[in-house]
């Protein structure tokens, strides 16, 4: 569909929805109030958050076919996700901040950024752990110090009320063979109890796995022999003519993961909890497709300047456990306490790579592996009190508190005799490791100005430490040191502010008007630090272990409106001045180094309505337009005046879900823009390998209650079969069925 088809199908929802008959309204006795956490760190109603904040429960995502977490938030305003088929991860960003690395993603508080690249494993997680899904739209660094560029998404694990056993099993696969995820299986089990009303638990185990399909492809923009037939005639992003001549094979894929949850309420405000979860992830490629063939009609899988392992792309996998202890309690009167610990230990992070004379039985890789750890302690206190010296402002409510983290990265790339055997390393061929530390206070301060306009004032100070960086380069001839290296790097700190201010304004008990403004900063990663590394080609990418946090200035002015009963309607306008953005930079023709160098901008309007037209009938639907725009680059002049990378323009969602009886049904639409990976935006070529496609998709689900405790169901993604790349071929129209038992 073309955005001009999708503007005019959602216009016309929202008119239908404003001037639908209130006949339909529910009672108000209906209406549960959202409370949100993340938005102030205490308990807040989502109308007088500060700032942009949605609220997924699991009673709303399950009516949808959400099998990873980040599948929760994918129709949500201001929110882009970009999953890539054969990976493990998912981006998810918010408000024009491209990349994961500039939006914070926690699990009951803990940063699951990881600290090596700032990128996020959502595989090994599973949306039946979670009670709901609070994300929070614009700078939250005043509160949450780094990676809350964007803002914060929040995953928040549920504790069972009463004793509870839930096991799901589940199959898919595309209409089509090789056209998406093939003899897909999911397998979800629970367990759970309340023991009097002091001590509860949660336990589970889950796991899933999928034969894949054709997501990458072997292209190249030369020509093969005159004697070679079966190509194919393609074109690269940027649109030049190219040669397509195979495929690497189904992607296979699979995860596991644990979970363990303990909560001890000492008295009913003094609460202890513990958790741990393990999650594994992998995925690979099965045998490859050639479209060659010689004058005789045998297959070909190399020619001079094309060597077979261009077919064979090398599998990766993760394996990363959490700790996390927190307790909350009253301290003296009205002060209160929450602290919280975790531990996040990445215990591989790998992948492989084949070199020119690998071969599908065989021969010379390598396998590069990072392990990471990342501790953070947080405490806050919070404590309202009377302001007697100055009249109207009598009742404020405080929260402040510091924080420390240490975290840790060390990157390998070992040879391989045997790429297929990844565990039989032999000579390293490069190291890089590095460590940074931090702390931090923050201050916020919750102001009545009367009884219908509240301001949030509040401030975060993080001083964040580099140290203990190490690259070591080893030359693949001699198995010696390359020049220049091993290279030490010494300790480097940078202090950050990050003040935060905001209004919301209730005039009505029906409207609510809010803005928020401040400053959010991205300390560089180990990566960005301390990554070098020497391609094939000879050019050196260089880490700079001078670079400096990046920062931004942001502001929102936003309007809610409930019409009616079961109506609700929302608009933001948002507007960001990043600086100090990180690029690479040529430095000469054998020589790239990450630099401090680019500014960008982004505004963009966030609109959202939902109407509840009966009790058994909802229908919602949301538009976000991002206007971004690089204003300064001397790494890349070229790229000034373009968009930045992965943000579309336009993207929106259009929907409804229904409960009648024993049946519940879903059907909701997605449109996202064309999107960019080169900064100069070159890649302009739509439905071919590497590009990023504008598409919408239609996925439907329905669910229906055999017995109260049994549930079958069936949902079927991408309902119309739409064609697109996103880099790689997105999945084509699938199905799923699953059995869910709870007891």
């Amino acid at each position: 569909m073309r955005v001009s088809g999708f503007l005019a199908a959602w216009f016309f929802l929202s008119m239908f929805l404003l001037v639908g008959p209130s006949a339909y309204a529910l009672d108000n006795a209906s209406k549960l109030e959202e409370i949100v956490v993340t938005a102030t760190r205490t308990e807040k109603e989502v109308e007088g958050a500060p700032g942009a904040v949605s609220v997924v429960t699991q009673a709303e995502f399950s009516y949808r076919n959400v099998q990873k977490p980040d599948d929760i938030v994918v129709e949500l305003p201001g929110v882009t996700v970009l999953r890539y088929p054969n990976s493990m991860g998912a981006r998810i960003t918010l408000r024009g901040f491209p990349d994961q690395k500039r939006t914070l993603v926690l699990l009951d508080g803990i940063t699951l950024n990881d600290p090596y690249s700032g990128a996020v494993l959502f595989d090994g997680f599973y949306p039946e752990d979670l009670d709901r899904v609070e994300v929070v739209r614009g700078p939250l660094s005043n509160l949450y110090g780094g990676y809350a560029m964007g803002g914060v998404v929040h995953f928040i694990t549920r504790m069972p009320e009463k004793r509870e056993i839930t096991a799901k099993a589940g199959y898919g696969s595309g209409f089509e063979s090789g056209d998406a995820y093939d003899d897909l299986s999911r397998f979800y089990f629970s367990y759970g109890d309340k023991l009097g009303e002091q001590f509860s638990f949660l336990v589970r185990y889950a796991f899933q796995e999928s034969n894949g399909y054709p997501t990458a492809f072997n292209v190249t923009t030369k020509p093969p022999p005159s004697e070679i037939t079966g190509w194919q005639k393609t074109k690269t992003r940027t649109g030049d003519p190219a040669y397509l001549l195979g495929d690497l094979g189904d992607n296979t894929q699979w995860n596991d993961g644990i979970l363990g949850k303990i909560q001890y309420r000492l008295t009913p405000e003094t609460i202890f909890g513990f958790s741990f979860t393990r999650s594994r992830t992998e995925y690979d490629y099965d045998t490859p497709h050639t479209y060659l063939r010689d004058s005789l009609g045998n297959p070909v899988w190399s020619y001079k300047g094309r060597p077979e392992n261009t077919f064979l792309p090398g599998g990766g996998g993760k394996v990363c456990n959490t700790y996390a202890f927190n307790v909350e309690s009253p301290l003296v009167g009205e002060l209160k306490t929450k602290a919280h610990v975790s531990f996040m230990d990445t215990e591989k992070s790998w992948y492989v790579n084949t070199f020119s004379g690998a071969t599908r039985s065989g021969g010379a890789g390598s396998v590069s592996d990072t392990p990471s750890s990342n501790f953070l302690a947080d405490i806050q206190f919070t404590f309202p009190f009377t302001h007697a010296p100055v009249p109207g402002l009598e009742q404020h409510f405080v929260t402040f508190g510091g924080a420390f983290n240490r975290a840790y990265a060390h990157s390998t790339e070992k040879n391989l005799p045997n790429w297929k055997k990844e565990e039989q390393t032999t000579s390293l061929r490069y190291e890089s490791k590095g460590k940074d530390r931090g702390w931090a206070l923050f201050f916020q301060d919750e102001i009545p100005l009367g009884s219908k306009v509240v301001a949030y004032v509040g401030a975060r100070y993080d001083n964040w430490q580099t140290f203990d960086g190490f690259v070591l380069d080893i030359d693949s001839k001699t198995g010696n040191p390359k020049d220049g290296f091993p290279k030490k790097y010494g300790t480097r700190s940078h202090g950050t502010l990050s003040p935060k201010g905001a209004l919301v304004y209730q005039p009505f008990p029906q409207t609510t008007l809010r803005s928020t403004v401040g400053k959010s900063f991205r300390p560089p990663t180990v990566y960005d630090l301390y990554r070098t590394w020497v391609a094939s080609s000879g050019i050196t990418y260089a880490a700079n272990p001078e670079l400096k946090p990046e920062t931004a200035l942001s502001w929102d002015l936003g309007w809610r409106q409930e019409l009616w009963n079961g109506a609700a309607f929302s608009i933001t306008y948002f507007e960001n001045y990043l600086k100090d953005m990180i690029y690479r930079k040529t430095v000469s023709p054998t020589l790239q180094e990450h630099v401090n160098v680019g500014k960008a901008e982004s505004r963009g309007v966030e609109a959202e309505i939902e109407q509840k037209m009966s009790a058994w009938l909802t229908l919602y639907g949301n538009l976000t337009y991002t206007d971004s725009e690089v204003t300064k680059n001397e790494a890349k002049p070229e790229s000034e005046g373009k968009r930045l990378n992965n943000l579309p323009l336009w993207q929106g969602n259009v929907g409804a879900r229904a409960t009648k009886g024993p049946v519940r049904a879903s059907v909701s639409g997605r449109y996202v823009g064309k999107r960019y990976n080169y900064d100069t935006n070159a890649d302009k070529q739509n439905h071919v390998y590497g590009s990023y496609d504008p598409f919408w998709v239609t996925d439907v689900k329905v669910d229906y209650a055999l017995r109260p405790w049994a549930t079958v169901s069936l949902a079927v993604d991408n309902l119309f079969d739409r064609d697109y790349y996103l880099y790689y071929k997105a999945p084509g129209r699938s199905f799923y069925m699953e059995l869910t038992m709870k007891f």
